[in-house]
């Protein structure tokens, strides 16, 4: 067994080491009483039925009755104790689990299935939940029964345990065996079922386009095949362990044959009374019992080992260095934008940005046009540090964007995207996202701007209404005006537009058009478009092709010019005049 995960969930349970040293005090208790019954059937064939003592009788009555009301007493608090423990470990787990994804890189996360990320937090976290509150404790319990009862049988009759002895190897090589199969079998299992997760999932995200083109039976047959490997996956784990319990069980046969054959051989001698008989052999059957139980949690304990090795694994992914430079940020920064020499590429060897160069003035509306794939979002997904420049590097007001805190950083960027997606919650929710107490007035002076107020206070509870998850019970045109408004409610000095308009109709774009001039004004604007009409007026338009800047100017003077705009134009409106 690797000592990675142990080491891994050890870092949490230490936290808890006050409950988890009394939930293993009254484990030991109540093992320690678990093993005294077949001891009394000693007392019972010597001291009742063959001595005919009636005291005796009544002795062993009343310890049957403490043994067993302690034991249910030791029990209770043993799996309170352990589950207090336990539940405070896994909550810690997800709860880091779930920061620390939130915090990996762009690049990370969308090279990641959502399935999977999300099969981590669920799936893993839960078969882990399992390990810390049950299984672990059960599988401490049952060693520590079978060590009470091995030492009882040693006292009882040394000879006789002798011969059980050279039984034990084989069953310690079968446990060794077997914990390297269940591993890699645990392992199996869990990789199948984070694909299930995932192929859900990403069936249910894109459900529109699943009915669209009548694929439902395609998707079916991909959560089929998914099903089938884990299930596959499953049958080779409980083949393993059914065939190790079966055989060590044989095993275990074997052995109390041998200890009747001779032990009986012993009481007709009369080196061995029949209780003490009775009392070993009951000890060698009770024994079968946490043996058995020890197979059993071992491979859902190695099971859990992977899970474990899974999440910690997610957990050494490097994450984004929010809080390093906190000193650097201006309280307020003024919006000037340099680009130099900056190369960027998502894979190695392909190149999406070439030797940009660039310089934004604080307050100028600057657009970025070309065909899909020339590198226009990705330039607004590097201002606030989406993705890393592999070279050169891009200063805001001077100072290069690695010195500044990123949260800082962030929190004076607004950004709309071209597909909106709104929290499920109110629209004043929505807004004010990420802001605690928020004046009102405020969120309406946002609303204001983004030219979505009256629509707002239309409502029956206005500001307050709850929209539903991913904002589907409003119309793209609203939507994209929340977001609006979600951007400028903090007062950013950068604003981001990317492609905000191209997913709506003529008449909604000029609302949001409306809603985004309002929005630009007094704030440096980056703005990504495939409309051309939509930047017209701006300061500044910069013509991408292929990673590399081709051409730079205002409206009118790229159609004089010709060229790529021209014929972008060109295609879009029909007359380049």
């Amino acid at each position: 067994m690797s000592d990675t995960p142990l080491k891994f969930l050890f870092g949490y349970t230490k936290r808890y080491w006050k409950k988890l040293f009394l939930a293993i005090l009254f484990m030991l208790a109540s093992s320690g009483l678990n093993v005294m019954p077949p001891y009394l059937f000693k007392s019972i064939v010597d001291d009742v039925l063959i001595s005919k003592n009636i005291f005796m009788l009544n002795v062993v009555c009343v310890s049957v009755i403490v043994i067993f009301g302690l034991k249910a007493v030791t029990t209770y608090f043993q799996r309170y104790f352990m589950n207090v423990a336990g539940q405070s470990v896994v909550m810690d787990i997800r709860i880091d689990l779930y920061d620390h994804m939130q915090r990996m890189s762009l690049q990370k996360i969308y090279a990641s299935r959502i399935g999977e990320l999300m099969s981590r937090i669920t799936g893993d976290a839960a078969i882990l939940q399992s390990i810390v509150t049950s299984t672990f404790i059960d599988l401490m319990f049952n060693i520590v029964t079978f060590l009470g009862m091995f030492a009882f049988i040693l006292y009882i009759n040394w000879r006789l345990t002798c011969l059980i002895i050279l039984v034990l190897p084989v069953v310690a090589f079968m446990l060794s065996f077997a914990a390297k199969k269940l591993r890699r079998a645990g392992h199996n299992v869990q990789e199948h079922l984070a694909d299930i997760t995932a192929t859900a999932q990403e069936a249910f995200s894109a459900i529109r386009v699943v009915r669209s083109f009548a694929t439902e039976d395609e998707e079916l047959e991909r959560f089929t095949k998914a099903n089938r490997e884990n299930y596959s996956a499953l049958l080779q784990a409980v083949s393993v362990q059914g065939i190790l319990a079966g055989v060590i069980e044989v095993f275990l046969i074997f052995a109390l044959a041998i200890v009747f054959w001779f032990g009986g051989r012993s009481v007709i001698n009369g080196t061995l009374t029949p209780g003490e008989l009775i009392s070993f052999t009951g000890y060698i059957a009770f024994m079968v019992q946490p043996i058995r139980s020890i197979m059993n949690e071992m491979g859902t304990l190695q099971t859990g080992m992977a899970s474990a090795e899974r999440i910690a694994d997610m957990l050494k992914i490097p994450v984004e260095d929010s809080e390093s430079h906190a000193g650097a940020v201006a309280k307020k920064i003024s919006g000037n934008i340099t680009f130099e020499h900056v190369f960027f590429s998502y894979e190695k060897d392909q190149e999406v940005l070439k030797d940009i160069n660039l310089e934004i003035e604080a307050g100028q509306n600057v657009a970025f046009v070309g065909s899909t794939g020339a590198g226009k979002s990705t330039i607004a997904d590097l201002i606030p540090r989406f993705y890393e420049p592999v070279s050169g590097r891009i200063l805001i007001d001077g100072h290069d964007l690695r010195e500044f805190n990123l949260k800082e950083l962030r929190r004076q960027i607004g950004i709309v995207p071209q597909e909106c997606v709104l929290m499920k919650g109110s629209i004043a929710f929505n807004i004010a996202y990420g802001l605690k107490d928020i004046d009102m007035n405020k969120i309406i002076e946002a609303a204001e701007i983004a030219d979505i107020r009256e629509f707002i206070e239309s409502l029956p509870n206005g500001y307050e209404t709850e929209i539903g998850e991913r904002g589907v019970t409003l119309s793209g045109g609203q939507r994209q005006r929340i977001a609006i408004a979600r951007a400028v409610i903090r007062d950013p000095r950068i604003l981001i537009l990317d492609e905000a308009t191209s997913s709506l109709d003529t008449a909604v774009e000029r609302q949001v058009q409306k809603a985004m001039n309002q929005a630009m004004k007094g704030r440096t604007s980056l703005i990504i478009a495939h409309r051309l009409s939509t930047i017209r007026d701006a300061d500044k338009i910069l013509v991408l092709e292929d990673g590399r800047f081709v051409q730079a100017g205002t409206h009118d003077e790229l159609i004089k010019a010709g060229g790529l705009y021209a014929d972008l134009w060109r295609m879009q409106y029909g007359d380049a005049s």
